[in-house]
């Protein structure tokens, strides 16, 4: 007995769901060029002034002013000891180190137990605290530049590093408190329940249970803090005055390379300049690449939640 072959499809005839290869798929790859394309062009105006001026911070000075663009003879290590020593890199380096370590562990220790209960825990006025925060979002850091330099200069002193400490971590906290709400949102409350009738308390449950489950959250926003407290100018400039001849200068990095690039207009000493700048960058550049991964999966994660 002959078998009977199952019928086919006819070929001319669109499965369901399928779309038409034509129009879309071509509307498709002119679409992947063009984001390529700009892909590119934004890396290459990114890493472009970037190696240039790493580039810069290992010539010397006769070159750096006949050939810019030139490539470095011979690697001028000296320039990195004179900008860290001479130009005083180092001082506002260290100074730029306590004022952000210190910013960024109160910021996110804060923002994170903000967050939770404002996320977790159902009480009146909740929803109003959290838009409070929200609302911090929203205003310029330039209109509260004047009430701020009375308040800080009433309460803690100007030219203090717990002063400026303070104001960074209210200058952060709305941020922080905006993005960590979400991921403590969407944890599963069967794991907190769970360890609550353990015999785990509040306290346990956010340190130990709650705080490690939104680490990729944690990492994003803390890298995010990371890098607008080590670049801001505005506040160090402000609140980072010396009172008196006697006072220690407590300047930052941001502070230390504009009268760097001030002083060096006088000097021509261009390549310490440069190395300073570098000196200024790398930090945060290497912690950047080391936790690329988790930024990325921090964000995914708040996206999608």
């Amino acid at each position: 007995m002959a078998a009977i072959a199952p019928p086919r499809p006819p070929a001319d005839r669109p499965t369901a769901g399928a779309r038409p290869a034509g129009r879309g798929a071509s509307g498709g790859g002119v679409l992947n060029v063009f984001s390529h394309a700009f892909l590119i062009v934004w890396a290459v105006l990114v890493v472009l002034p970037l190696l240039w001026a790493v580039l810069q911070s290992v010539r010397t000075d006769r070159e750096i002013l006949t050939d810019p663009w030139g490539l470095p003879t011979s690697l001028q290590w000296d320039n990195f000891v004179r900008a860290w020593s001479t130009s005083n890199i180092g001082d506002y380096f260290l100074s730029t180190l306590i004022v952000v370590c210190g910013g960024v562990f109160f910021t996110m220790l804060l923002g994170s137990m903000a967050a939770y209960v404002l996320a977790r825990y159902p009480f009146p006025g909740n929803r109003f605290i959290y838009y409070l925060f929200v609302a911090g979002l929203t205003v310029p850091i330039f209109l509260a530049l004047i009430p701020l330099f009375f308040v800080v200069r009433n309460s803690v002193g100007l030219n203090t590093y717990h002063g400026l400490i303070l104001v960074y971590v209210g200058y952060s906290l709305p941020f922080t408190v905006f993005f960590l709400h979400s991921f403590f949102r969407t944890l599963p409350t069967a794991v907190a329940e769970s360890a609550a009738v353990d015999g785990a308390g509040h306290t346990r449950i956010f340190f130990q249970v709650m705080l490690p489950m939104a680490k990729p959250g944690l990492i994003s926003v803390g890298i995010f803090n990371l890098v607008g407290q080590w670049n801001q100018f505005v506040l160090p400039q402000v609140l980072m005055q010396k009172q008196s001849g006697f006072d220690a200068d407590r300047s930052v990095l941001a502070q230390g390379l504009v009268a760097l690039a001030i002083q060096q207009g006088y000097r021509s000493d261009w390549s310490a300049l440069f190395a300073g700048m570098t000196i200024a960058m790398l930090p945060i550049l290497v912690v950047y690449v080391i936790f690329q991964r988790q930024v990325q999966t921090g964000l995914t994660g708040a996206t999608l939640k």
